[in-house]
């Protein structure tokens, strides 16, 4: 098949060279967010997916928006028989969705319909999740609620952070989306409509979401932590100021301690929290570089009793 990928930051860059490298279609153009601020000087730098497309030689498409008339009209000039789109960042409007033979097909990094929304894998970790994975499915005008062409699992670890956990889904979900773009070409693969039953949604994970409040359970501090790495990160506050919390670790033989109250030892610091206490590994002060959190306890000489989140 003739496919228009349609995609936006690094997680989809594996889905596209899964489709670059398949010798049954050919990756025609590409769809990508325009170009964005970043870095000091927040110069102008295209996507991850548009420098890989560009690398590859393959033609770019920035709209703006994705019904902007131009696009629209490039897209029909081009003909596609498929869109395959990984976290491309806009919602398509119908006039968008008709173009391509086969529609506008969506690599999501969950199993449908648990966990609909922009952030499907923070909100796995969150909830505690065991198993998660990857669905590709049929867009349609409702949020990620399209018949789904197939799935593939992914065990949740019990360290894993959401860019860990996501890591391993883009290059697990880059061969399923290759083998479904197989499936609908030889017509084997038909999609399915999602179960009603089972539904749970995912919006994007704010600041004030990753916010950890001292007074819930350890376990579920940890979660919220390991969440919201490395997007937006997970905070507290200590002596006013938001401390950025990496890594932490519960302690279940760590009861003594009132929630938010600090404990320093020689090479340890610990949190109390609404059952027992966790340990901090790595924070980040405002202004400052990533450091251990004895490193930074050391520094900012903390004394018995202080508390995070007052």
């Amino acid at each position: 098949m003739r496919l228009v990928f349609a995609g936006t930051p690094e997680v989809a860059v594996p889905a596209l060279d899964a489709l670059i490298g398949a010798e049954r279609h050919e990756v025609v153009a590409v769809v990508t967010r325009p170009d964005a601020p970043a870095g000091r000087g927040r110069r102008l730098v295209a996507s991850p997916v548009a420098q890989r497309a560009e690398e590859a030689g393959i033609e770019v498409l920035k709209p703006a928006k994705p019904r902007d008339e131009e696009f629209l009209a490039r897209l029909r000039e081009i003909g596609p028989d498929c869109c395959p789109v990984v976290a491309y960042g806009a919602l398509l409007p119908r006039v968008a969705l008709d173009i391509p033979v086969h529609g506008w097909v969506n690599l999501h990094f969950s199993l449908l319909p648990a966990w609909r929304g922009a952030a499907p894998v923070q909100h796995s970790i969150m909830a505690g999740d065991e198993i998660t994975g990857a669905s590709t499915f049929l867009i349609e005008e409702g949020l990620d609620s399209g018949p789904v062409y197939g799935t593939v699992t992914e065990m949740v670890r019990p360290s894993d952070t959401s860019g860990d956990l996501l890591t391993r889904l883009a290059f697990a979900g880059s061969g399923l989306l290759a083998a479904t773009m197989d499936g609908i070409e030889d017509g084997t693969l038909k999609a399915v409509p999602q179960p009603a039953d089972g539904i749970t949604l995912a919006p994007k994970i704010t600041v004030e979401d990753a916010h950890v409040d001292w007074s819930v359970p350890a376990l579920r501090a940890d979660r919220i932590v390991r969440g919201c790495t490395p997007a937006p990160g997970a905070w507290t506050v200590f002596r006013g100021e938001r401390l950025k919390l990496i890594h932490v670790t519960p302690v279940p033989d760590r009861t003594d301690l009132a929630p938010g109250v600090l404990s320093v030892g020689k090479n340890n610091v610990y949190v109390g929290t609404g059952s027992h206490a966790v340990e901090l590994l790595w924070v980040q002060a405002q202004g400052k570089k990533p450091m251990r959190a004895a490193d930074w306890a050391r520094g900012v000489r903390i004394a018995d009793g202080e508390v995070l989140g007052a």
